[in-house]
């Protein structure tokens, strides 16, 4: 993997935080007292594979080989981690990626098998700016793709419960370290069947940082082995479809999921907690066979 650089004699990285003059306003300041803030950065990225544009998400510029690899994982361009052959992200300039000054972006290129390029080059769906519903740019109800992998049973997954999944929530936010100084930024972690968290990843988007997660898993030989995801998000449709895809059985959520979230995990056979806040949780699917 090749870090955040551009082709100039000096390097740069872009940050994922980002200062802002600001005027904050009360009762007792009327014309607003002056102060700094910390914002989340949110950057284009562009996903290049074996040379064509596929995708541009907005991202926090962070972790961005795992958020690639992640991203072509759970969008089913690539089957397995090792039909990627090498990830190279480059920073750019305003002015050389054509954007307004002072909007720097990211390019990641990807270069993949032959046999996963071609599948993706038969792929007629658009995905540019996709960190809200999910579904931007498709053209027809047949390209929602609503029908997730269908998990096999697994004998371990009703030790996904209420103590575990709080156990590895409250973990959460010690290990959101961005979130702590911006406010702005959704974690997906991974937890182990004890509840103990072995890896956080975080973004602007809940997508991202799901994706994110996902490449780190796949990178270290993860995905496949019991354990759940956490997210500081609401459990959409698309975050368990992702899930799914990837093989990871079971989900849990700090806020609600949406009906189609828990229509989608029946389907698929995955375990999806949802509204978990110490000392309570609802348990929206069970999981394929328990």
């Amino acid at each position: 993997m090749t870090p955040l650089t551009d082709d100039a004699s000096v390097s740069f990285t872009l940050p994922s935080l980002s200062p802002q003059t600001v005027r904050a306003f009360d009762a007792a300041h009327a014309e607003g007292m002056p102060r700094t803030d910390t914002l989340a950065a949110e950057v284009p990225v562009a996903l290049v594979f074996n040379g064509i544009s596929h995708a541009v998400m907005m991202a926090t510029p962070q972790d961005l080989d795992d958020f690639a690899l992640g991203f072509a994982l759970s969008e089913g361009i690539l089957d397995q981690a090792h039909d990627c052959r090498d990830i190279v992200v480059q920073s750019l300039r305003a002015a050389d990626a054509g954007l307004p000054g002072g909007i720097d972006a990211v390019e990641v290129r990807l270069e993949i098998s032959t046999r996963a390029f071609e599948r993706l080059k038969g792929r007629r769906r658009s995905m540019s700016g996709r960190t809200g519903c999910g579904v931007c740019g498709v053209e027809s109800f047949a390209g929602l793709e609503l029908t997730p992998e269908a998990l096999p049973a697994h004998g371990w997954i009703d030790r996904v419960d209420l103590p575990t999944v709080l156990r590895a929530l409250d973990a959460l936010p010690a290990r959101q370290v961005l979130n702590a100084e911006a406010g702005a930024i959704h974690a997906a972690g991974w937890a182990t069947l004890d509840g103990a968290l072995t890896e956080v990843r975080e973004d602007v988007g809940r997508h991202n940082a799901l994706d994110k997660l996902i490449g780190v898993l796949a990178a270290q030989g993860q995905l496949g082995t019991p354990g759940f995801v956490v997210l500081s998000s609401r459990g959409s449709h698309e975050l368990v479809r992702k899930c799914a895809r990837v093989g990871i059985a079971a989900l849990a959520t700090i806020s609600a999921p949406t009906a189609m979230g828990v229509r989608v995990a029946e389907m698929a056979g995955v375990r999806l907690w949802g509204m978990c806040r110490s000392p309570k949780a609802v348990r929206y699917t069970s999981g394929r066979g328990a």
